[in-house]
C-alpha cells in the first residue's frame, strides 16, 4: 500500500503567514522613516497585506 501526504497547502498557508508578518514589521518600521516616505511606502505595504491576506482566505481549509 502506498501512502501520499501532500503538505503543498500547509507550506503555503505558512509562507503567507511569515510574509504577512514581514510585511507587518516593515510598516511598524516606517515611523523611523520621513513624511515623504512614508506617504509613498505606506499604500504600498497596506496593498501587499491586503494580497497576502486575500491569498490566505482563498487557500483550502
Amino acid at each position: 500500500m502506498e501512502y501520499q501526504l501532500d503538505l503543498q497547502p500547509v507550506y503555503t498557508h505558512h509562507d503567507l503567514i511569515i510574509e504577512m508578518g514581514r510585511v507587518e514589521m516593515a510598516m511598524e518600521r516606517l515611523q523611523a522613516r520621513s513624511e515623504q516616505e512614508k506617504r509613498t511606502l505606506r499604500p504600498r505595504l497596506e496593498s501587499r497585506l491586503r494580497q497576502l491576506r486575500n491569498a490566505l482566505a482563498a487557500l483550502p481549509a
